[in-house]
């Protein structure tokens, strides 16, 4: 429940419009709901801005849509975001939200209830290769799913660095950048020296032996020259699109 909606039941209940009981019956449930197994912060957005956010991974498809179901029952109307799921996990949300989008390569489920863009400008997701396209759609479908406007650009990655610079208004025109990237994750520091909005770096594990999944990207862009950079742990698409969200919304 957000301040607002919580603005309006308690205005709802002083113009008579609702009961003390309906209110209570929406209000019980706050600041958590006790599943057993799980507990929802339904006060997040109060706090935050953005509900909680399910991550998918360790639970059963049968778990996740309980969380889900719980969200959606509790009156609020914002978006609901589920992270790092697959296609089972997907098929049971799809029983609680006939809406529910599932977006394959990133794993991420998005159930849209809201579609208010709240962000002050553009973030634009750039990906060094094809392969890092599923940590960076996690980086999107996040951000687009807390009221942002979001564009990507794919595979501009610097073993071709004209494919990026053909992109240059594009980045000079974003509020913020979220760069994902893999190897030796060298593209940040040149993103970054491009522009000059906040840049957030994401390693990705993409990479042979000597990138010790991710580690080596994840060095190289926390020794970034370009000021600034700052950086997400490896494969964390989800938490650049917080940070992303947070700073646009500022």
């Amino acid at each position: 429940m957000t301040e607002q909606e919580l603005r309006k039941l308690l205005e709802e209940v002083r113009g008579g419009q609702t009961t003390l009981d309906r209110a209570l019956a929406h209000l019980k449930k706050l600041p958590f709901e006790d599943l057993g197994f799980a507990k929802i912060d339904h006060h997040r957005p109060l706090r935050q801005g953005f509900p909680e956010v399910i991550y998918a991974r360790g639970k059963t498809p049968e778990q996740v849509a309980k969380i889900a179901r719980g969200m959606l029952g509790n009156g609020s109307s914002h978006n609901i975001l589920i992270t790092r799921a697959d296609r089972t996990i997907f098929r049971a949300v799809r029983r609680a939200a006939r809406t529910a989008k599932f977006f394959p390569l990133s794993g991420a489920i998005l159930i849209r209830r809201d579609r208010a863009i709240r962000g002050k400008g553009l973030i634009l997701v750039v990906s060094a290769g094809t392969s890092d396209i599923p940590v960076a759609e996690e980086a999107a479908v996040t951000a687009e799913a807390m009221g942002n406007r979001v564009e990507t650009i794919y595979d501009v990655g610097v073993a071709g660095l004209h494919r990026l610079l053909e992109h240059r208004r594009r980045l000079t025109e974003a509020r913020v950048v979220i760069c994902v990237a893999g190897m030796e994750g060298a593209l940040a520091s040149v993103v970054g020296g491009l522009v000059a909005a906040p840049v957030i770096a994401v390693p990705t594990s993409t990479g042979y032996g000597a990138g010790t999944g991710g580690v080596a990207a994840l060095l190289a862009m926390l020794n970034s020259c370009a000021a600034n950079v700052s950086v997400v742990n490896i494969d964390n698409g989800f938490g650049a699109g917080c940070v992303a969200s947070a700073i646009n919304r500022a």
